[in-house]
């Protein structure tokens, strides 16, 4: 049986982060009813404390959508997790993301704490997420920058504290994918419990390798891919769906894994964020043309 990925879309939320591209309710359950029936596995609705909007945008689409999971960000503090609790626990599937930083430069300039404060909030949050729904993600932010023992420390801790999913993101888009992978690998064998729960990337594009350190982790180890219809996203924009789905389906020789993205829904997906945010694609990405007629002259190009 092929090995399946998970595919985490956080368009409502991360994508939404791009200048321009805020979304109303209505918009925004358009999109989760499209996104639903691409095949995506764990909608991230949004982040509920950050206004009555967000909340109201993530309580809809949590009563409405049924075959997806519907995730809801917090910070690790109490009152992020009840706004977030509060707008998702209607839904069939929901699922509580709560995350804090763990590098030691956000430590030191962001969050002001320690490293052992951080594990302690990280711990706190993860077991009073897991007292309101089983499935709960903890996200380490700006991990790729993170000390290696100190992120398997943190991980392993929010596992034991009940985190069903750990997610190791590229917060600032630092990561090479040979180096991605190389720390994928690390804390696969070096968390504790780590088979007890899945492991997660979330990748930025600022040196414009988003995807190629999303699939690196793939095969790495990682099973969770967080991603974007179209990459769009918070400055450079995160990796794309399109883009992680269709490499591995065109590449099983070297990919042997699965998702449940039904690819024929794609281009629809794609063609549906670019109109409600009017962030296009990049015109090489797309085939505008019609194929020539056998009447019509076909000019031949050459090179690579």
């Amino acid at each position: 049986m092929t090995e399946q990925v998970k595919i985490f879309d956080t368009t409502l939320r991360d994508g939404e982060q791009s200048p321009g591209a805020s979304m109303n309710t209505n918009e925004k359950m358009r999109l989760a009813v499209q996104l639903e029936k691409l095949g995506v596995d764990i909608i991230e609705a949004g982040f509920p404390a950050a206004s009555e909007g967000d909340f109201e945008a993530v309580s809809e689409i949590a009563k409405r959508v049924k075959k997806s999971e519907i995730a809801g960000l917090a910070r690790a503090n109490k009152d992020d997790i009840d706004q977030a609790w509060g707008a998702i626990q209607h839904a069939a599937k929901p699922r509580i993301h709560t995350f804090i930083a763990t590098s030691d430069i956000h430590l030191e300039y962001k969050l002001k704490m320690s490293r052992e404060e951080v594990i302690n909030a990280a711990v706190e949050a993860v077991k009073y997420a897991k007292s309101l729904t089983d499935n709960v993600e903890f996200s380490a932010e700006d991990g790729s920058r993170s000390d290696r023992d100190y992120l398997c420390q943190v991980f392993g801790a929010a596992i034991e504290a009940g985190a069903t999913v750990v997610n190791l993101p590229d917060t600032v888009g630092y990561a090479i994918p040979q180096e991605f992978a190389e720390l994928v690998k690390y804390v696969m064998a070096n968390t504790p419990n780590m088979h007890k729960a899945t492991l997660s990337v979330h990748c930025h594009n600022d040196l414009g390798l988003a995807t190629a350190n999303t699939i690196a982790a793939i095969q790495a180890g990682a099973r969770q891919a967080e991603v974007t219809i179209n990459g769009i996203g918070e400055r450079a924009g995160n990796t794309s769906l399109e883009e992680v789905v269709m490499a591995l389906q065109t590449r099983q020789n070297l990919m042997p894994f699965g998702t449940g993205i039904q690819a024929e829904h794609i281009y629809p997906t794609s063609r549906l964020v670019s109109m409600i945010t009017g962030i296009m694609v990049q015109p090489n990405k797309l085939s505008w043309e019609p194929m020539p007629s056998p009447t019509r002259p076909v000019s031949i190009r050459t090179g690579c």
